[in-house]
């Protein structure tokens, strides 16, 4: 093996390590799980998805790069209408028009279960980006998550899977503090 041959391997695995869109997605995440608001959670989302869209075009994941653009446009309209008191009259429509096109996205780049996974966790993400409150909006992003990381399992993304780790983590942690402060809330309220 000649030293171009060993420079060519050394910075091909370096690459296939490291990649700076799956370790920035990584950070977004966790730190979507612990924003306290929704539509804090659903402006670090729609970063995430783009940087995991870019890890998954890397990898070779195309559902997982259609799933994740889907997720940055609901993403961004929930952020921006799904808050109001009054959504507009095309909000409802234009989710039901989207998970349509999420079934016909996961069609088009089936790859067995990983497609399967990827579009089954976009739906269940697609209906916490419908919620009103950070609460329903974390425990819907807990399923999304379980089945995104059956998607990056299967498809071979460290990133994917420590980033569905820490996701969790910090879902878990955010949804036991609103917990905790309801119980106490209640608690004051009783008395």
């Amino acid at each position: 093996m000649t030293f171009p041959d060993l420079v060519s391997v050394f910075f091909n695995t370096l690459v296939e390590r490291f990649d700076l869109f799956g370790a920035l997605g990584l950070t977004l995440g966790f730190t979507a799980g612990i924003m306290p608001r929704p539509q804090l959670i659903l402006f670090t989302s729609a970063a995430c998805a783009t940087c995991f869209g870019a890890h998954y075009a890397l990898l070779g994941s195309t559902t997982g790069v259609a799933m994740c653009a889907m997720s940055v446009l609901q993403s961004l309209v929930a952020a921006r209408f799904a808050q109001s008191q009054a959504r507009p009259p095309w909000f409802g429509g234009l989710f039901a028009a989207s998970s349509l096109v999420i079934a016909l996205l996961v069609l088009a780049t089936w790859n067995g279960w990983p497609s399967a996974f990827a579009g089954t966790g976009a739906l269940f993400a697609m209906a916490a980006r419908l919620q009103g409150s950070a609460s329903s909006m974390r425990k819907l992003f807990v399923c999304a998550t379980l089945f995104w990381a059956g998607h990056n399992i299967l498809v071979g993304s460290a990133f994917g899977f420590a980033c569905d780790l820490l996701t969790l983590s910090g879902l878990g942690i955010a949804l036991s503090k609103s917990e905790r402060r309801a119980i106490v809330g209640g608690l004051r309220r009783s008395a």
